[in-house]
């Protein structure tokens, strides 16, 4: 009886930090424009520059924000769809709600989960050349399908235990 309560315990951490970093992440798409200035900022590029002035990092920063800037401007319509974006990572959040409550009946959601951590490395290597993202940007991309696969592979080989039982 430990045991479980143990493997239950770690099961919940592990769901709970998963859907925090995912609130996080989603979060992050709402002020997609601002944080793009911010950032520019932090890298020393200023307001008016153009991307060409700049290589690397700074180059791919300074294209992002002129173009997130340019849309938002003339089609501000187009940020609705990072808002759907935010949203889906919501979404995604509450659908491990059942799993942190009852981790066996609701596996098939972990199982669900580790899929799509896949499927975001599987995204940002197919559709990103064809969207010209620069390869450094992709694998950052795919960081978060690595990462992300890890707490839910615990979690399963967790609840793998516990129905064994």
């Amino acid at each position: 009886m430990p045991r479980d309560k143990t493997l239950r315990r770690r099961i919940r951490w592990l769901l709970v930090l998963f859907v925090i970093c995912l609130v996080l992440s989603g979060l992050t798409a709402f002020p997609l424009q601002w944080e793009l200035s911010t950032l520019a900022t932090w890298l020393g590029i200023p307001e008016d520059a153009s991307p060409e002035a700049y290589t690397g990092l700074r180059h791919w920063i300074a294209t992002v924000r002129e173009g997130v800037r340019e849309t938002y401007d003339r089609y501000p319509f187009m940020a609705y769809g990072t808002d759907w974006l935010a949203f889906a990572h919501l979404v995604i959040a509450v659908a491990f709600i059942g799993p942190i409550r009852d981790p066996v009946r609701n596996a098939w959601v972990i199982r669900w989960g580790m899929i799509a951590c896949v499927g975001v490395v599987l995204l940002a290597m197919i559709c990103g050349p064809i969207r010209g993202i620069p390869l450094p940007w992709r694998l950052i991309d795919c960081s978060f399908g690595v990462v992300g696969i890890i707490p839910l592979w615990l979690c399963h080989r967790y609840v793998r235990q516990l129905s064994n039982e």
